[in-house]
């Protein structure tokens, strides 16, 4: 059985792995938003690896964790932010500035805060890791 939100469940499942000290973690179903998070993660350092396994149902992330995720989770509800507003959804979800990553999905796709600033777009906050 599986939960209402996939993306929360993936993320606090890559959290409760990486707290306990797991160098893997299975996070199933899989999906494209899971994949484009999963990828963010892996591009700021936060994952060493992911590869996608087709299962013939949904398919699932196979994850190699490196220990550097403190916290993870998804936001809800998914709140609006212009591309010069990031600083105080910082403030509200990262422990400090510069410290971690919003992943924002956009109207270019799923990237990192620092990347849709750079980019001059908004969009909306899916989730945070630090």
């Amino acid at each position: 059985m599986t939960g209402n939100d996939p993306l929360s469940a993936a993320l606090s499942g890559l959290d409760n792995a990486e707290s306990v000290g797991q160098l893997t973690h299975t996070v199933e179903p899989a999906s494209n938003e899971i994949g484009s998070v999963l990828e963010v993660l892996y591009d700021r350092g936060y994952i060493d690896g992911f590869e996608r396994v087709e299962d013939g149902k949904a398919g699932r992330f196979e994850v190699e964790l490196s220990g550097a995720i403190n916290e993870c989770g998804s936001v809800k509800p998914r709140y609006s932010v212009g591309a010069d507003e990031f600083e105080q959804w910082e403030k509200r979800f990262l422990p400090a500035r510069d410290y971690g990553t919003l992943v924002v999905t956009t109207s270019h796709g799923i990237m990192s805060h620092y990347e849709a600033r750079e980019a001059g777009v908004g969009g909306q906050v899916i989730a945070y890791v630090y």
